[in-house]
């Protein structure tokens, strides 16, 4: 095997990771956000997810002051990524009716991969929301946020404003259905029960 000098190692190892601090960050956040949605926050150290990142601890903690904070931004990484998948699939339908249907078409898709363990912020808030009030806040936010939006396609649908709500609770019990089946099939049958009450909110 040919030696490589020191010098040319040094660079190598360089090249090979991030070099600012905001790229760490992203791989840090990666890493902690399929360790914690595989796994649970609480069974996750530290420790592990040094070597999950490859990132040293005394870097982790200067790019983060602490696990928490780590575990907030995991959570609104999240929601970011929630939203923008909702709002893609939604934008796909131009009729009303079919635009409230997708948001349980990104639902069937989403239980169907490889991997998937229920919604991140139930299962957080199952964890941590009893004793950590920025968790719970996060959670609640994002709920909070979903349940706005699918208020504004009920809008734009001409139907009353009760139905949003239903909708929202159909797309919520499937998730957490789907997660404890291990099956996609809850969204298929939230999309036909959202079918049954969209049709009768919009009878003449």
């Amino acid at each position: 095997m040919t030696a490589v000098a020191p010098d040319t190692a040094r660079a190598s190892r360089k090249v090979s990771k991030p070099a600012d601090d905001e790229a760490l960050r992203d791989v840090a956040l990666n890493a902690a956000d399929r360790l914690f949605y595989a796994r649970g926050i609480q069974a996750v150290g530290m420790d592990e997810l040094r070597g999950a990142s490859g990132i040293s601890l005394k870097r982790l903690y200067r790019l983060f002051p602490s696990k928490d904070a780590i575990v907030e931004q995991v959570l609104l990484n999240r929601h970011r990524v929630w939203t923008e998948g909702v709002a893609a699939a939604v934008a796909g339908e131009e009729e009303p009716r079919e635009r409230l249907l997708a948001i349980y078409d990104f639902l069937a898709d989403w239980f169907a991969e490889d991997g998937f363990r229920g919604c991140a912020f139930i299962n957080s808030f199952g964890e941590l929301g009893g004793f950590s009030p920025r968790v719970a806040e996060i959670v609640r936010s994002h709920k909070k946020d979903f349940q706005g939006y699918v208020a504004n396609l009920v809008s734009e649908a001409g139907a009353p404003p009760t139905l949003a709500p239903q909708l929202s609770i159909l797309a919520e019990g499937a998730q957490t259905t789907a997660a404890i089946s291990g099956s996609a099939e809850p969204a298929v049958q939230a999309r036909a029960a959202a079918e049954i009450l969209i049709n009768a909110a919009l009878k003449p």
